[in-house]
Formats: structure tokens, C-alpha cells, sequence
């Protein structure tokens, strides 16, 4: 069984910055940017113009390690200190959805499992201590 486990690290508005704060501080590499307006449109859910430059994943290698950092979508709830969730990335669909349904015991799903454009299985899930995992079965990488 491969898996792997991660931080991500949440931000209001400002996670472009914070990137960029620890790339320099923690001399790491950033691997990739994508804001919310970079993803394709949903006509069902149009994007207000004041999310588009906000930013939806990033990825910060740093030595043997990876840090990843999104934006909270507007009018979600931010809470500064309760920012950071674990990302785990099950290569097996299977594993994914039994990771989920423990985590999801006495917990709170955030986001169920779907398909996103990034991940053919991908969901959010807060555990019954509050701990927040993002499951996510990793897809194919874009060339860069």
C-alpha cells in the first residue's frame, strides 16, 4: 500500500504571499500556483470576479518534503491558528473511500468524495477531534 501525508496550510486572501514567505524562508522550490479563475468554468456555479485571483492549491517542495496552501473560498468561515490540514493521497480509489469513512466516523464530511479536475477521487473530512483531511487520490500531473 503507498500513501502519502502532507500539511496544508489555509490562508484568507493571502496565500500567494505566504508562499512565497516560505519558499524564501525555508529555501524550498515553488512547484506550482493555480488560482480559482485558472480552473474551468462552471456555468451551474459561475466564480465572483473577487475569487479569481485567489488562490485554489499551491505547492511548495522544500528539501524531501511538501507543503501545499489554498485560499478559503469568500464567505467561508476563517479562523486564524485552526488553518492547517493533513492532505493524504491513497494511490487506490478503494483505500481512499475507507480512509474517508473512518475519518468520517463521529466526524463531519466537508466535501464528499467526487471527481474534481485534479483528482478522479477527492473529498474533504473534519474527524470527530477536528482535525480537517483533505483525501485526495493523486491524477495525472500537468507538464510544466
Amino acid at each position: 500500500m503507498s500513501i502519502g501525508l502532507n500539511p496544508y496550510l489555509v490562508f484568507d486572501g493571502n496565500t500567494r504571499e505566504a508562499v512565497h514567505f516560505y519558499e524564501k524562508a525555508l529555501g524550498g522550490k515553488v512547484i506550482g500556483i493555480m488560482t480559482f479563475g485558472d480552473a474551468p468554468a462552471d456555468p451551474n456555479h459561475p466564480l465572483p470576479d473577487d475569487m479569481k485571483d485567489r488562490v485554489m492549491h499551491a505547492h511548495l517542495k522544500v528539501g524531501d518534503s511538501e507543503l501545499m496552501f489554498s485560499d478559503t473560498f469568500a464567505g467561508m468561515p476563517y479562523q486564524p491558528g485552526n488553518t492547517i490540514q493533513i492532505a493524504i493521497h491513497p494511490r487506490e480509489e478503494a483505500r481512499a473511500r475507507e480512509i474517508f469513512a473512518a475519518l468520517e466516523d463521529g466526524g463531519e464530511v466537508v466535501m464528499p468524495l467526487m471527481k474534481t479536475d485534479w483528482s478522479p477521487l477527492y473529498g474533504i473530512v473534519k474527524d470527530k477531534y477536528g482535525v480537517t483531511f483533505q483525501v485526495n487520490v493523486p491524477g495525472e500531473q500537468p507538464q510544466q
